[in-house]
């Protein structure tokens, strides 16, 4: 799957040259960018349009099975100037060491140590901010340590962020799956972004609980960043992308959710046990509260789950066959949603009977933390552990 993945990055990217539509696939076209071939300059000849200049910024803590390869698909960006940093937030592996080699060898590549983490704060965030404070071009696009871009990206980010005068931009990388936890898992983001978030109103208004973003793939503009107190700003929390898009429209600025499958792919974890405890993380401050969590699980269970077990319960003799027929029907739109989604962003197919099951675990994640508070405990991740819902 790693190879495969890895491979699909690259046929993808040397065809697209633009941005595509978004998450919804409707109303905006796609954004035109310009090849270059110049990778270092930062202006091209006189008269010549110039090119957006991208900081592309990689928080990174015992990164060191991915980070050499995400540094190089970042390095390989083409139609933008660009320099990428590193922050090495305290790895004890050899993160640091494979950054300094290839930086030995390409000026354009940075790598700075983060500080210690002061109280108050979370860990990407805080190497987040460290990053942003060292960068130099107008356009911040964080990424996360198991993100590989495509050629076009940072481009295509920057000459979208323009041409729509959005602060913020972001894309949902393509998930990359190589085991059955990580099926039964990853899908839930895609879905709830696509099958709840609704797109026209979000980019027809500026209301903060529209705000959207997927933290694996960011840009911002640096200037909106500093005036709105970038991540110092949600500095305790857990869920960067999300609040960041929401702090930058309670300013009045526009933020946007694009399709990313063209732009970057990403393996968030590997495995049941990383899947399990990444999403139990993010719980923390996501749907695992006394007031939301009710409300999601009513939607989810009664429209992906309840016409499965109704159906079950009709091949037991248990149901009447004119209550089966409306839960076949609702089963089907159901797994047509999944599947409209699943192929728009270019995720694995065997995902789509998954469905019903994946929406299952993601409820259990959700009521386990919820439930379970001092036995899930603190939100923990790379060896820290933080306090619950930014406090």
């Amino acid at each position: 799957m790693e190879g495969e993945g890895q491979g699909e990055v690259c046929d993808i990217s040397e065809k697209s040259t633009h941005l595509t539509p978004a998450l919804s696939f409707q109303e905006r076209g796609p954004v035109a960018v310009q090849a270059d071939s110049s990778r270092t300059s930062e202006a091209d000849g006189p008269g010549a349009k110039q090119a957006p200049r991208v900081s592309i910024l990689i928080p990174a803590r015992d990164e060191a099975a991915t980070i050499e390869h995400t540094v190089r698909a970042a390095l390989a960006g083409t139609g933008a100037s660009i320099e990428v940093l590193v922050g090495d937030d305290h790895s004890t592996d050899a993160t640091a060491a494979l950054v300094r080699a290839i930086a030995a060898t390409d000026p354009r590549l940075t790598l700075v140590p983060i500080p210690s983490l002061p109280e108050g704060w979370t860990g990407k965030n805080h190497a987040c901010a460290v990053l942003a404070g060292r960068a130099r071009f107008e356009h911040l696009l964080f990424i996360d340590a198991d993100v590989t871009l495509a050629p076009a990206a940072a481009a295509s980010l920057a000459a979208h962020a323009t041409a729509t005068d959005a602060a913020l931009v972001s894309g949902v990388p393509r998930q990359r799956m190589g085991t059955l936890g990580e099926r039964l898992t990853v899908p839930m983001i895609g879905f709830l972004l696509v099958g709840y978030l609704p797109v026209p109103m979000m980019r027809s208004s500026l209301r903060t609980s529209l705000g959207a973003a997927c933290g694996q793939l960011v840009l911002v503009d640096r200037a909106v960043y500093a005036a709105t107190g970038g991540h110092g700003a949600i500095r305790g929390f857990l869920h960067d992308g999300v609040l960041l898009a929401r702090r930058l429209r309670g300013a009045g600025h526009r933020t946007d959710l694009v399709a990313g499958h063209a732009l970057a792919t990403c393996r968030m974890y590997r495995g049941w046990g990383e899947a399990w405890a990444g999403f139990s993380k993010n719980a923390h401050e996501g749907m695992a509260t006394p007031r939301a969590l009710p409300v999601w699980s009513l939607l989810l269970f009664g429209g992906h789950i309840l016409p499965l077990v109704l159906l079950i319960l009709f091949g037991l003799g248990l149901l009447a066959p004119v209550a089966a027929g409306t839960a076949l029907a609702a089963l089907l739109l159901s797994l047509g949603t999944r599947a409209a989604i699943t192929f728009a962003m270019r995720e694995p197919a065997v995902t789509i009977p998954l469905h019903p099951v994946a929406v299952t675990v993601a409820l259990l994640i959700q009521w386990n933390v919820l439930l379970r508070r001092k036995a899930a405990g603190a939100a923990v991740w790379k060896g820290r552990s933080y306090p619950l819902n930014g406090a």
